[in-house]
């Protein structure tokens, strides 16, 4: 392998920000935001709007993200 083209392989904390929930794992994904860990260690923080904890697939409830009213729109077009 050559040396000094690998991205930097460390452990990050990743939160889900939708439903509060927190995992450690290793990533070469950096921030400049950083959190407290379980273990009293500082790890940097990558803020997600899903992960397994609210997915619906996962945790089989379904939740419709309405963005300026286009599940109304369609319900309307559609309801003849």
């Amino acid at each position: 392998m050559k040396s000094d083209i690998h991205p930097n392989y460390k452990p990050v904390v990743f939160q889900d920000i939708s439903s509060d929930f927190s995992f450690l794992t290793s990533s070469t994904m950096t921030s400049k935001e950083t959190t407290t860990w379980e273990d009293g260690q500082e790890y940097p923080l990558i803020k997600v709007e899903i992960s397994s904890h609210s997915h619906p697939f996962f945790t089989g409830k379904q939740k419709i993200v309405d963005t300026a009213g286009r599940v109304d729109k369609f319900r309307r077009r559609y309801a003849r």
